[in-house]
């Protein structure tokens, strides 16, 4: 028998802490599972975001993530996406640039956005 050291199948990649923190940043987002993304624990390979889901192929996209922060900054971003895109449609704007379309909103709109991002820290706590 023939045993390799140092293999990957060896390494972890990701610490208990950052596992704890990121499962927390996960648990935050659950509601982008209805944006057909979904973040699942990979054990010591961290945590990986799955998206564009296709039925019978599975997920076109995965991002493995090992810091909470990045995690956090990656999942707000597909958040605060998602609903420029809705608010977009309701503006009638057809071609969607993220930056353009948060800049037509009005301030109480932009502070909205900006409190659930505060909300998703909140949610996060510990995670951060």
């Amino acid at each position: 028998m023939c045993t390799v050291k140092n293999s990957p199948a060896d390494q972890t990649y990701i610490t208990e802490d950052e596992r704890r923190k990121c499962r927390k940043v996960a648990d935050a987002f659950t509601e982008l599972e209805q944006d057909g993304i979904a973040v699942v624990d990979a054990g010591k390979f961290g945590f990986v975001k799955l998206q564009y889901y296709t039925y019978p192929t599975g997920f076109e996209d995965a991002v493995t993530f090992t810091d909470s922060g990045a995690l956090f900054e990656d999942l707000w971003e597909e958040w605060l996406h998602s609903q420029l895109i809705i608010l977009a449609r309701e503006m009638g704007i057809r071609d969607i640039d993220y930056d353009d379309v948060f800049s037509r909103l009005s301030g109480e709109k932009k502070a909205e956005l900006m409190e659930k991002r505060q909300c998703f820290k909140e949610k996060s706590s510990g995670g951060l």
